[in-house]
């Protein structure tokens, strides 16, 4: 009866767990090879802009800064998006536009201020 109820509870925890796959909701980590559509790509890179900020990493001031452009360009072996949000209230004239990279499915790629 034991071995019946903790495979009973094992199999109902399996289907009550997250899915790892992303969608509506599930988060900004992709599965799959089909491209995502630029306003989920957009929301990811938001989200991670803003936790950076929250960690110190990035002037608290990116919180409130949205994306300036969005566009898909030739990465160094693939295709992939690159996100630009521009913060004029940054007052290190090299740091006042953080590039974002992701890959066409939606993962992260990188973060920086050189664009490269």
């Amino acid at each position: 009866m034991k071995k019946f109820v903790s495979i009973a509870a094992l199999t109902v925890s399996c289907f009550a767990a997250p899915s790892a796959f992303a969608g509506a909701g599930g988060g900004c980590h992709f599965h799959g090879h089909a491209p995502v559509k630029e306003a989920l790509v957009v929301g990811c890179a938001s989200d991670y802009k803003d936790s950076l900020a929250s960690k110190g990493k990035i002037d608290a001031s990116w919180k409130s800064v949205r994306l300036d452009k969005a566009e898909t360009v030739e990465g160094k072996n693939m295709k992939e998006w690159k996100l630009t949000f521009k913060n004029p209230a940054e007052k290190d004239a090299t740091k006042q536009t953080l590039y974002m990279f992701y890959t066409l499915t939606g993962n992260f790629i990188a973060a920086n201020f050189t664009g490269k």
